[in-house]
């Protein structure tokens, strides 16, 4: 895979119809929201998790397409694989290691080998040198800083949670059900956002990406990553999420050819009508300033 050798910025938008894009654990799971503008948000970790589950099952067992930061993955487990991969016996007790050091603490990296195995968990693991990843517990392989960061995204316009009562069936125990004198009926509730729109922005850094290996088809997987992890990531509670636009602006160098917020605020999203509540994509109207590009960014709209 060659070297990525542009710098590229994004913008997200995608949409959530009759479902909660991502629940707030502090506040029962409602629907994440900025409580002064009324505004929804759904955390870059979210989206992250979205990427990860998407690589995770389109590219399984291909070597280096691993993911770090899995249900039930156990970190400290991943990084001692690290050094078994590497022939690095952290629980010797050398009179020297590659550094002239004799081990300060057994079963921890020190000096070169914690380089050598923050370099085996980005050839290894996807996110890692997606992403990032803070790997100094346990064995220690140091910290990575990732190429590719997400925001938070945030709806277009404010967005209104509704609670719905539902009813179940049935009963989780006898118990319960003699309680209920044979109405086996139970109680519960659910959030919902009607319909928002919302907007995230990403950054890909080519200096960050010669750190960790990142290449030019880890982008590729990316974008295609972006572009479909709410296909392969269905839920009820969810309701009907869609990926409407990725608008990606291309740099000709690795610098940069124009701030990253400057090309942002090309893409225009506007309501098509103001006197209802907005309830579909096709309410909005979406639009990219191309005149008086600055000279070597590229757009690149990659999705509708």
């Amino acid at each position: 895979m060659s070297e990525l050798k542009n710098r590229h910025d994004f913008v997200l938008l995608f949409d959530v119809q009759d479902g909660n894009p991502n629940g707030d654990p502090d506040a029962g799971n409602l629907p994440r929201i900025d409580p002064e503008t009324g505004d929804g948000l759904v955390t870059d970790v979210s989206l992250k998790r979205k990427v990860r589950n998407f690589v995770l099952l389109t590219q399984e067992k291909k070597p280096g397409f691993d993911i770090f930061v899995k249900e039930k993955a156990v970190l400290n487990a991943c990084i001692d694989a690290a050094y078994e991969g590497l022939g690095i016996d952290l629980k010797a007790k050398p009179k020297s290691g590659k550094d002239g050091k004799k081990r300060e603490k057994e079963g921890r990296a020190q000096g070169s080998e914690v380089e050598d195995g923050r370099k085996w968990m980005c050839k290894t693991f996807f996110d890692v040198r997606t992403f990032g990843a803070v790997m100094s517990t346990g064995a220690n392989a140091g910290q990575v800083r990732g190429p590719v960061q997400l925001t938070f995204a945030r709806s277009v316009s404010p967005i209104v949670s509704q609670e719905h009562s539902i009813t179940r069936m049935a009963v989780a125990t006898e118990a319960e059900a003699e309680k209920q004198k044979g109405d086996n009926r139970t109680m519960g509730r659910k959030n919902t956002v009607p319909y928002g729109l919302y907007r995230a922005h990403g950054f890909v850094s080519p200096h960050l990406a010669k750190q960790t290996g990142f290449s030019s088809g880890d982008l590729d997987l990316l974008f295609k990553a972006l572009l479909n992890m709410f296909e392969l990531d269905r839920s009820a509670a969810r309701g009907l999420m869609s990926m409407r636009k990725v608008i990606v602006f291309k740099h000709g160098s690795e610098l940069g050819n124009a701030p990253a917020h400057a090309l942002f605020d090309r893409v225009h999203v506007d309501r098509v009508q103001t006197e209802k509540p907005v309830r579909s994509f096709k309410d909005y109207k979406v639009k990219v300033d191309t005149a008086g590009m600055p000279k070597g960014v590229e757009v690149m709209d990659l999705a509708g």
